[in-house]
């Protein structure tokens, strides 16, 4: 009776990550959280986040899609206030109110930038053992977390455009599900492919443990 038990318990305990997934297998330890793809991270921690859930990776997208906003933001803090001295409008105006444009200009300029980063830094999407989240960051105070289990999850697709695309390896994941919120996207992550065929081995995996439940 005692070696029955022993032998459920042992079918019942969750494997790692490394034993069933080939992408995981062959990924380091991160512990650097300021990179788009981090996989199997060691300082990251949910406050959704289950007991026994592990987070296997960590997304944001693709630093090279942030060069286009980082020149626009470029030219709003430096370029419109050199054309605005270029022609001669600022001379038109007091020292006090040039002081005080100047000022509110580095504040703009300040609050621009920090809003920008902190858009692609905590806009993130998330890969447990579990489920996919998928963290909406809109400002300090307002934020939506959408989540699915990986049961719940029909089918995963991923989708690359254009040759800047194919020449820095990003795309966008397309997660279709059957739970609330019936497809998650996303939005231009490095390494697509790798991230697709890690989604069908956990997948597989969620399948393999409802076989082996029904089985004891």
């Amino acid at each position: 009776m005692q070696q029955s038990k022993e032998v459920v318990i042992k079918a019942h305990k969750k494997k790692k990550i490394e034993e069933y997934s080939e992408v995981m297998k062959h990924e380091q330890q991160s512990s650097n959280f300021f990179k788009a793809f981090i996989a199997k991270p060691t300082n990251i921690h949910l406050d959704i986040q289950d007991k026994e859930e592990n987070i296997v990776l960590v997304l944001r997208q693709h630093l090279i899609t942030q060069v286009k906003p980082t020149f626009i933001l470029l030219f709003i803090i430096f370029g419109i206030p050199a054309l605005l001295d270029f022609s001669g409008f600022l001379s038109l105006f007091p020292n006090d109110f040039l002081q005080a444009f100047n000022l509110f200009w580095i504040v703009l300029s300040f609050g621009l930038v920090t809003q920008g980063f902190l858009m692609w830094f905590f806009n993130v999407y998330i890969v447990t053992d579990e489920r996919v989240i998928d963290v909406d960051f809109n400002s300090m105070i307002h934020r939506n977390i959408s989540s699915a289990k990986i049961e719940n999850i029909e089918d995963v697709t991923a989708k690359s455009v254009g040759p800047l695309s194919a020449v820095f390896d990003y795309g966008t994941i397309l997660i279709q599900t059957a739970g609330e919120k019936t497809q998650f996207e996303f939005e231009h992550v490095p390494q697509p492919a790798k991230i697709t065929k890690l989604m069908n081995e956990l997948i597989l995996e969620e399948e393999r443990e409802k076989i082996e439940d029904r089985v004891t």
